[in-house]
């Protein structure tokens, strides 16, 4: 976790602050084998050189960043989950529950779906 100490430090709000660390450390215990980065201002995680998941803070939430295929693949599990989402990601209220269960079959969608991938980014 230490690549994402200057980041979690820089968010003020306390209760901002530890959800996120909890989400980043959850990702990290869950899938030891995920890289976590820094990048784009926001922390990621990455597996053999592509991007897996990215994770953004704003005022009312922690924004989940699976890329736009991951999002299709779970559009409907995210919206019944309760979250505001977008093409590319999707909205955690700071008080609503993380859904793990949700996070976790998103990230193992991307570790499988990308391991030929060779790139960053899906193409």
């Amino acid at each position: 976790m230490e690549v994402f100490a200057d980041y979690l430090d820089g968010i003020e709000n306390p209760q901002h602050r530890a959800r996120t660390e909890e989400v980043l450390e959850w990702v990290a215990k869950t899938f030891p084998g995920l890289e976590p980065k820094f990048a784009w201002k926001q922390p990621m995680y990455t597996d053999h050189g592509t991007f897996i998941i990215g994770f953004s803070i704003s005022k009312q939430h922690l924004a989940v960043a699976p890329e736009k295929a991951g999002m299709n693949q779970f559009a409907d599990r995210i919206k019944q989950a309760g979250y505001d989402q977008t093409k590319l990601l999707f909205r955690i209220g700071w008080d609503s529950p993380v859904n793990y269960e949700l996070l976790e079959q998103i990230i193992e969608f991307n570790r499988m779906d990308k391991a030929d991938c060779s790139t960053f980014w899906r193409i």
